[in-house]
């Protein structure tokens, strides 16, 4: 059966700045991305039913017989029986959320006059921001039990590297551990393909350190984070995923945050993740245009791809930073950084797209990568969907 996961509107809209350059399912969380947890367990390749202006880099394939799957969920073995169970032309529902469906149409706007079928088990549903980080833990714990099945860890061969609940180690090959402290006692620690761990980081469980990512010398890693692939962590880190090839590669904390790809935070960049009070933070809704409460208590920054600070910025709780957004100086930045501004404390311009291609073909380019055409077309369609929020351009 063809399988199509699909933005749902209210979903991904709730989800920026972090869906602007993806899918709803290309969300990391846990060890894998959503969509490759789907292709895990369903043993399948899947296509994406998402918006337009995407279409191209994240195309869909329509077939005759097809299973949707609502974007944001991520499988479990409950799930899997239901949607095993479904017939064509009915919807399993939960909430007024339509999980999943087959149909023989590929349009998932069709999905709602499907005859419903009620799911009441447990189920993760990744539709706010904060729910990565929230859920990180126990993703990594379902992702780790599905990747390593029957199969055997890579050899620790330091003899100077200190592992609690061995056990619950995975390394893959071409990985390399040097001089550290690994606690897997609490949750698993994964170790990706030719990834490296380098002498005195100290390194708690759950974690993941996805292919070719480097924590880096004396590095904390507290726990429940994931960092990469492609991508390099030093200073501390406590529940936060950092999506591919961004890099926060110096001192500093960073905490219960998530940072988009192709992000590099200067050196001595600290995130708060607490209010001086305890109350709930508060962090921007695209959707309505106003501050929405999270509920939580500990969130720090969500920052989307391309965008970057300077040394020693500091960021408040429940910031916001959009897409390719270049922040520095001294001082706090506003807690809602729009996409595409250059500045900080002291007030912000304009990012213009001819800088922002510059800067985005040197730093793919340094990976092997390419921006082109298809990436810059994305970039200029999110440069005119948030032009509202740039307020600075209004007042010229």
């Amino acid at each position: 059966m063809n399988i199509i996961l699909f933005d749902e509107t209210k979903i991904r809209q709730s989800l920026l700045p972090l869906t602007f350059t993806r899918p709803v399912a290309e969300i990391r969380v846990g060890i894998l991305t959503i969509s490759e947890k789907w292709e895990y367990r369903l043993n399948g390749q899947v296509s994406f039913s998402t918006e337009k202006y995407l279409s191209e880099k994240y195309p869909l394939i329509e077939g005759e017989d097809n299973l949707f799957i609502n974007g944001g969920l991520c499988p479990n073995d409950g799930l899997l029986i239901a949607i095993d169970t479904l017939s064509t032309g009915e919807a399993l529902v939960s909430n007024d959320t339509i999980l999943a469906a087959k149909s023989t149409k590929s349009n998932s706007e069709d999905l709602a006059s499907l005859k419903q079928v009620a799911f009441d088990g447990d189920y993760t549903l990744i539709a706010e921001p904060w729910h990565i980080f929230k859920q990180n833990a126990a993703q990594i714990k379902e992702d780790f039990t599905q990747i390593t099945k029957n199969r055997v860890s890579a050899d620790l061969i330091d003899a100077h590297t200190v592992v609690y609940g061995k056990e619950n180690l995975f390394i893959e090959e071409g990985a390399s551990i040097r001089a550290a402290v690994i606690d897997a006692e609490s949750g698993p620690v994964y170790i990706g393909k030719n990834a490296q761990v380098h002498p005195g980081a100290i390194i708690k469980g759950s974690f993941a350190l996805c292919e070719s990512s480097h924590v880096n010398m004396g590095a904390k890693i507290k726990g429940d984070s994931t960092i990469g692939p492609f991508s390099k962590v030093g200073g501390e880190v406590s529940n936060s995923v950092i999506f591919g090839y961004s890099n926060k590669g110096h001192d500093g904390f960073i905490g219960n945050s998530v940072i988009g790809e192709w992000c590099n935070l200067g050196a001595d960049t600290n995130t708060s993740n607490l209010k001086n009070n305890y109350a709930n933070v508060k962090i921007w809704d695209y959707s309505t245009g106003r501050f929405k409460d999270t509920g939580e208590m500990f969130c720090g920054l969500i920052m989307g791809d391309h965008s970057k600070c300077g040394i020693n910025t500091m960021f408040n709780t429940g910031t916001v930073a959009g897409v390719s957004a270049n922040i520095f100086g001294a001082g706090f930045p506003r807690n809602f950084i729009p996409s595409f501004a250059w500045g900080g404390s002291n007030g912000f311009t304009t990012y213009q797209l001819r800088k922002v291609k510059e800067v985005a073909e040197k730093v793919m380019e340094r990976r092997q990568m390419v921006y082109d055409e298809t990436e810059h077309n994305i970039m200029s369609e999110i440069f005119e969907q948030t032009a509202a929020n740039r307020i600075w351009e209004k007042n010229k």
